[in-house]
């Protein structure tokens, strides 16, 4: 009888955890959240990506700030003289408006366009790069969101099988066919699965908050994620070949390069003539009106050094950036080949993981028989219970491990992008503001009408 009742225990126990097994495998429902619907909602909300977008908004004015050496200054004048003399005051007033108009700079103002028409390229590929950056924190924020829910209902499996076991030391204990260290040894078994759960739970908390943080809204119901086969290079010479290419971050640096050399030229342009002319128009007390326009020649002979230094500056400058390209380049191929290395070990970890598995449940359902027949103790099967959500543990990290370097490589390469992606959301586009500001020549709103 007391036999019938452990193997009871035995097959109640495997029969509970298959069925919240069959729960936790069972198709995701329809509601659920994939993670091309999570990088959507980041790419048009995160905070992050909306403060560089206002920055690049910024260095766009830039250029109109370059454009307006191109320009004439306006001023109106009024001026009031009073004059004392041995007691006698003379008053006079005039007002007028006065124009000056810069004809030749020494192309100082075509250069400097030139530079803020690089800087805004360069700003467009540092979006390009935070965009790229906000995406892949998105995938690796989901990744770690459904990890840590697959813990908790693992440990949560584990301390239903916990619960079984302690249940039947203590029937086994109350008819004398046990002892109290077998009661004990559940007893803590299940203790210490509680914790783990507790813990587990918090993990999955902490990972939620910053999923909140990045995508704008608290994870609910997520979908399972494959790895993104199709969109990964070929191999890893051609994933190196793309992203030392075509990165984001080397592109920029490229962009710095021109800007830099354009500042050359025009620190250069100051030992060159300039040549301006100004007009101005005055009417005076007793309507004595007065017309002036002046042409001026100014060439420059020496400036005391200070000229010189900065187009020596200017030129360091452009050494500096011209190395910021190598070091980009560098840095772009050590990413690329350490998240293609990642991806392939945890592809290969993922299916060692699941032969352990298997082996692991096996070997657990070969000790609880074993138990049954009195050649295995309680602690033999705690053990191998253990081992077995030890591997399933193991498994959902290294499938985290691999979507993460997986989305990682495609980062790396500069591939990570809303268009790449197909992503059902509207593509911002900086050139619109560009264009729509680029060439004012008043006017204190915004393009937006701030």
């Amino acid at each position: 009888m007391l036999e019938y009742l452990f193997v009871s225990f035995v097959k109640n126990s495997i029969a509970c955890l298959a069925l919240i097994s069959a729960s936790v495998l069972a198709a995701q429902p329809v509601s659920a959240e994939s993670l091309y619907q999570a990088m959507a909602k980041a790419y048009e909300n995160n905070p992050d990506l909306n403060a560089a977008r206002a920055g690049l908004r910024a260095t766009d004015e830039g250029v109109a700030l370059a454009k307006s050496g191109y320009r004439p200054t306006i001023a109106a004048e009024a001026v009031a003289t009073s004059t004392n003399t041995s007691g006698f005051t003379t008053n006079s007033s005039s007002i007028g408006v006065s124009i000056n108009q810069s004809l030749f700079d020494g192309f100082q103002t075509r250069n400097n366009v030139r530079a803020a028409e690089a800087q805004v390229f360069a700003g467009r590929e540092n979006l390009r790069g935070t965009e790229i950056d906000i995406l892949l924190a998105t995938v690796e924020a989901y990744a770690n969101v459904n990890r840590d829910n697959q813990i908790v209902a693992y440990r949560q499996q584990n301390i239903a099988f916990l619960q079984e076991q302690f249940s039947a030391a203590k029937a086994r204990f109350d008819v004398g066919e046990s002892t109290r260290t077998d009661v004990s040894l559940s007893e803590a078994e299940l203790a210490g699965a509680r914790a783990s759960l507790t813990a587990a739970i918090a993990q999955a908390k902490s990972s939620a908050a910053v999923y909140a943080q990045i995508v704008g809204t608290v994870p609910k119901s997520l979908q399972s994620v494959s790895l993104p086969r199709k969109l990964l290079p070929g191999t890893l010479d051609r994933a190196v070949a793309q992203g030392t290419t075509e990165h984001p971050t080397v592109l920029a640096a490229l962009f710095g390069v021109d800007a830099a050399g354009f500042n050359v030229k025009s620190k250069e342009g100051t030992f060159l003539p300039g040549v301006s002319v100004s007009g101005l128009v005055a009417e005076g007390d007793g309507g004595v009106s007065t017309a002036q326009v002046q042409a001026k020649v100014t060439i420059p002979l020496y400036q005391g050094g200070a000229a010189s230094a900065t187009v020596r500056q200017a030129k360091e400058q452009l050494g500096q950036q011209r190395i910021l390209v190598d070091r980009a380049r560098r840095a772009i191929e050590q990413s690329v080949v350490s998240s293609w290395t990642q991806m392939e070990a945890a592809l290969a970890t993922i299916e060692a993981n699941k032969a352990q598995l298997a082996a692991s449940n096996l070997a657990l359902n070969g000790v609880v028989e074993e138990r049954r027949v009195g050649q295995r103790t309680t602690l033999d099967v705690l053990n191998a219970q253990q081992t077995v959500l030890n591997a399933k543990e193991a498994i959902s990290q290294s499938e985290r491990n691999a979507i993460v370097a997986a989305y990682s490589v495609l980062a790396s390469t500069g591939k990570l992008t809303i268009d790449r992606l197909g992503l059902q959301v509207a593509n911002y586009k900086p050139e619109i503001h560009y264009e729509a500001t680029k060439d004012r020549w008043f006017g204190l709103r915004t393009v937006d009408g701030r």
